[in-house]
């Protein structure tokens, strides 16, 4: 154990106290939560990370997800070809996965010995359209069919009973939040009936749910990145997804704490298949779930590719003008010449990497600061331009072999998340649309949430670091 296991589990408690600061009311402190909260985050790293039989069980989970993962890509290569979707038999080994998505991004292309897709070198652009995009198709559909098949409902009322009864949240919080574990922000639809007479609390806290965990959906979209060097990546984002919940809980009670009485108090509510619309749309048949839930994964599919495009040129636009005024370096003029040399180090990246350094270094992420400063620019990074791009480069660098395995594991969980300015249109219109009475509410809030979705998911990135000691089975198994 050294130093940085302590700074994490310091880290956690910083930022309780960050959370409180900016509480609606500061006299209000829900105990209870905290320590629950916390509790439950600890002990799920504790299994997760200490245990050999919970850290085996990490490693099939993983297994087993990748082997799916696999399974998958026939569907893309019967579209798109062994070309862009290489035959399993083909697929490079980890090293090589890794320098060709090096390579991808480093132009221009140099061949390397060995490499057998040399001749046909693809950009990590082609990887991301037609490797990555359709695992979100399949797993939306597959995430359908479990729904229909019952498998997943036990699974999440059981960890809203435990989120309830540890905490004391209402009924409806506790649902709307577990279901965050395999859906967005369908998972309001569950407690639909509702929304409307929720308290800004609740309302709050299932809105920073929405911000601060991943759906399974998109899941495999960002454990594809990180599987050449991080084997285990999958089964630690499905536990990432599961801690986040709690601590998510945490943080936006501080932010908003109960004063009010929710009507869900003491109780899951029950099913209304009148009102529920995930139970009134219920399909007619296994295979009507899976068509449906495909066709829900291609409009999710385009709206990632259409998010990146937008967001990603913006971020690009304002960093060219940065660019522009990076050329007054050259100036004759002295007072000129130094504003130029000033913004040959500013980027967007650079300012919201700057922002988040002292966050960053409260998970304990390196004792090295330029790779406390690399991790604060990719977690900074998150909240421009998605979590997506910013798992890629994180993939880049760990196959590079510039970043240390601690600083991988932490920030893959800190980055496990929908903690980004896109979401406030996403969730915060989406929940308008479902309860049109409570958009000042909404509005109010959705911001707050934000703020606390991404403390929450640096929470998670703590209690990483805090269990971490340097073991390279916890990540390769």
């Amino acid at each position: 154990m050294s130093w940085l296991n302590f700074l994490s589990f310091g880290g956690i408690f910083v930022l309780c106290a960050i959370a409180w600061l900016g509480s609606e009311n500061r006299r209000v402190i829900p105990w209870k939560v905290i320590l629950w909260g916390i509790a439950l985050q600890l002990i799920l790293g504790l299994l997760v990370f200490t245990f050999p039989v919970t850290r085996f069980v990490i490693s099939v989970v993983s297994n087993s997800i990748n082997a799916v993962l696999d399974a998958t890509e026939a569907g893309s290569r019967f579209l798109f070809g062994s070309l862009f979707v290489p035959e399993p038999s083909v697929t490079p080994g980890p090293i090589l996965v890794g320098r060709w998505i090096a390579r991808a991004i480093t132009p221009p292309y140099v061949p390397v010995a060995g490499d057998r897709l040399s001749p046909e070198n693809l950009n990590l652009g082609y990887t991301f359209a037609f490797r990555a995009l359709p695992l979100v198709i399949f797993f939306s559909a597959l995430m359908s069919l479990l729904y229909y098949l019952g498998v997943i409902q036990p699974i999440v009322k059981f960890f809203a009973k435990i989120f309830r009864r540890s905490m004391n949240l209402s009924g409806a919080e506790a649902l709307s939040g577990s279901m965050n574990i395999f859906v967005g922000i369908e998972s309001a639809l569950v407690v639909r009936p509702y929304l409307a007479s929720m308290t800004r609390s609740e309302l709050c806290a299932i809105l920073t749910c929405c911000y601060g965990s991943i759906a399974s959906t998109v899941l495999a979209l960002y454990a594809g990145a990180l599987r050449p060097t991080f084997p285990n990546i999958t089964g630690h984002l499905v536990s990432a997804s599961i801690m986040a919940i709690p601590a998510c809980f945490v943080i936006s009670k501080l932010l908003v704490p109960e004063t009010e009485v929710p009507k869900t108090l003491g109780a899951l509510p029950e099913e209304d298949p009148e009102n529920d619309r995930m139970t009134a749309d219920r399909p007619s048949g296994a295979m009507e779930s899976v068509i449906l839930g495909a066709m829900d994964g291609v409009k999710l599919a385009i709206a990632i590719a259409a998010l990146l495009i937008a967001i990603l040129g913006l971020v690009a636009l304002v960093n060219l003008f940065f660019a522009n005024l990076a050329g007054l370096a050259t100036s004759n003029n002295l007072f000129v010449r130094r504003i130029g040399l000033i913004f040959q180090v500013i980027t967007l990246q650079n300012i919201v990497g700057a922002l988040f350094v002292p966050l960053t270094f409260l998970t304990g992420v390196s004792a090295n600061w330029n790779e406390i400063w690399q991790a604060s620019v990719l977690i900074g990074r998150r909240l421009l331009e998605t979590e997506v791009p910013v798992y890629q480069q994180l993939g880049v660098l760990a196959s590079q072999g510039t970043i240390s395995d601690r600083a991988l594991l932490i920030i893959s969980y800190c980055l496990c998340g929908f903690a980004h300015l896109p979401s406030v249109g996403i969730f915060v219109g989406g929940f308008s649309t479902l309860i049109p009475s409570r958009r000042k509410d909404l509005a109010s809030l959705g911001w707050k949430a934000l703020w606390a979705a991404t403390l929450a998911t640096l929470m998670i990135g703590c209690v990483a670091g805090v269990f971490y000691f340097g073991n390279p089975s916890v990540l390769r198994g």
